[in-house]
């Protein structure tokens, strides 16, 4: 089926549910009027129905391939991309005077939302590259910003992040790449790195890595680490590629999914790097980059839920079994349930952006402490959803689920990674529950009040789905009270639980939010609010249970 870019969806949330004027009303997002955002999403749509998903399916059929040295992308790969950067959509969020348009996130995040359901294996690399132009927009210094960001901002040249080493994933402070100076102000960077997304390809100039390595002398662990911005060519005198960098592409790792998107194992052989930021502060640098890829990655769950939910709903139209199977009951629970987190998973990482934005444009701790506690939720809820959604659509379909022509099956393979890459959601459970609850609980506090504030404002018109909601919000208070009062073990232990539970109760906020504004929404947000929303009690009894059950077990009753 064709897809259909969710404009109109995204543009009730940011009028009425997850409102842009807040933003707008910034002096530095002073130009994303509502004229404007309305002609930048139809706009991006349009690119999506167009020009991005119709190379979806050829990604995964013709995947990416390394040939003599160089990556050469899937058909049609190579015009989608000039599409998006003749358009000018990696530049949406970078800085003015850099040459990008200095738009808020929200307006990114949900084009990126729209590119991820057209063709999630393309929409990662402007996503990679997106992040890098912040980081080192923050971090770089104003030689580096000049002659690297007007290029990768126009998107002639691509960025990528090396992090990951085959002894050290998660673990970053095991890595062994080293940084050797050169004498002159530039560094020798030796070591390979693996699941590189986009290390390589023919779609642009140059490709320029962000590469975490280790200084001689410098502490062990994360503290003795520092980055280094490493070119696939280096730049001559007039800025242009040059000769070639002592780094290679070894291989492409076979994946379950995303096969249109190169995922690259890199080798880097004495390779020149320029040192971003401060020496042994890469990896303060590096979550620059890292938490806007964790928003990203949180649309690209969304945005292939989106794409799966459309593709289930007009199979279920269509498909004749005792007439067509949307109206059997069975079915539709799937399709509503399937909408439902949909439209919650998409308000949650919105009001992320939105806080983002406004904590940007104002410093305002509140603001800033709430974009990183809404940070870890979106990342989860958001490819979680992901997950879910596409293994529903799969089983709308029935036994053509499985079947690989239909293109559902797909869905699947390619979201499931977003819940290992930019932090397993496991790791980002654990940030909620630790460094996000290290304030008292404040930040979960000032959401839950606003919650709350929000469903007695409900009462009058919708009085059983604001009880439900405000009922939700307080046993929620409850059991965040419990965990700021935990041991770290405790707390890590139910993590995972209560960061479901607080995604839960805030898409209830969201649905509540949407049936007020408008009456065709009362019926999706009861079905959320009845039938979703209760399994937060359930998440929050996992929570509070503790670490002893989970410990308990031994190695051999595990199975070893």
């Amino acid at each position: 089926m064709p897809y259909r870019a969710p404009v109109g969806d995204i543009r009730f949330i940011l009028t009425h549910v997850v409102p842009l004027a807040p933003v707008a009303g910034t002096d530095q997002f002073a130009e994303a009027t509502s004229d404007l955002a309305e002609a930048i999403l139809t706009e991006a749509g349009k690119l999506c129905d167009t020009v991005l998903a119709p190379v979806q399916r050829a990604g995964d059929l013709t995947p990416a391939r390394l040939e003599n040295g160089v990556v050469r992308t899937s058909p049609g790969f190579a015009e989608a991309f000039n599409a998006i950067r003749e358009g000018g959509w990696v530049s949406v969020c970078a800085p003015a005077e850099h040459g990008g348009m200095g738009l808020p996130q929200c307006l990114n995040m949900a084009i990126h939302d729209m590119m991820s359901g057209a063709c999630l294996s393309l929409q990662l690399s402007p996503l990679m590259t997106q992040g890098q132009i912040e980081a080192l927009d923050h971090h770089a210094s104003d030689d580096l910003k000049s002659l690297y960001l007007p290029k990768l901002i126009s998107g002639e040249w691509a960025g990528t992040m090396n992090l990951t080493e085959a002894q050290a994933g998660s673990d970053v402070g095991a890595l062994r790449t080293k940084a050797e100076p050169n004498g002159n102000g530039t560094y020798a960077i030796t070591g390979q790195k693996i699941f590189i997304s986009w290390g390589d390809s023919d779609l642009t100039e140059n490709i320029c890595h962000l590469v975490l390595a280790r200084l001689p002398g410098a502490a062990e662990g994360t503290k003795g680490i520092s980055l280094f911005l490493v070119p696939k060519f280096i730049p001559d005198a007039d800025g242009n590629p040059g000769q070639a960098n002592a780094v290679k592409v070894v291989s492409l790792e076979h994946k379950m999914g995303l096969h249109g998107s190169p995922t690259c194992v890199m080798a880097y052989e004495g390779a020149t790097g320029w040192l971003v930021g401060e020496e042994g502060r890469g990896m303060a640098a590096m979550f620059t980059m890292m938490n806007n890829a964790r928003l990203g990655v949180a649309m690209q769950g969304i945005g292939v839920a989106e794409a799966a939910c459309q593709a289930a709903t007009e199979y279920a139209a269509e498909r004749q079994q005792f007439g067509p199977i949307i109206h059997h009951a069975d079915v539709r629970r799937m399709l509503a349930g399937m909408r439902a987190d949909v439209f919650a998973a998409r308000s949650i990482a919105l009001a992320c952006a939105q806080a983002i934005d406004i904590g940007a444009a104002t410093g305002e701790a509140d603001w800033l402490a709430r974009a990183a506690f809404l940070t870890p939720i979106a990342k989860a809820f958001g490819t979680e959803t992901g997950m879910r959604v596409s293994e529903t659509a799969m089983q709308v379909h029935g036994g053509m689920g499985f079947i690989e022509e239909t293109g559902v099956a797909q869905f699947y393979r390619d979201v499931r990674v977003t819940a290992i890459y930019e932090g397993t959601n496991g790791i980002q459970a654990m940030d909620l529950v630790g460094r996000k609850l290290s304030d008292g609980g404040e930040a979960a506090y000032r959401l839950l009040e606003e919650i709350e504030t929000g469903a007695e404002a409900a009462r009058a018109a919708l009085p059983d789905l604001a009880e439900e909601v405000w009922a939700a919000a307080e046993t929620l208070r409850e059991a965040t009270e419990w965990m700021v009062a935990q041991a770290p073990k405790d707390r890590q232990a139910g993590g995972a639980a209560y960061l479901r539970a607080f995604a839960r109760v805030l898409g209830g906020h969201f649905h509540l939010r949407a049936a007020m504004a408008e009456g065709g929404r009362r019926a999706l947000a009861a079905f959320y609010i009845r039938r979703t929303l209760p399994q937060h009690a359930a998440d929050l009894a996992e929570a509070r249970d503790g670490a002893e059950t989970v410990f308990a077990l031994t190695t051999e009753a595990l199975g070893l």
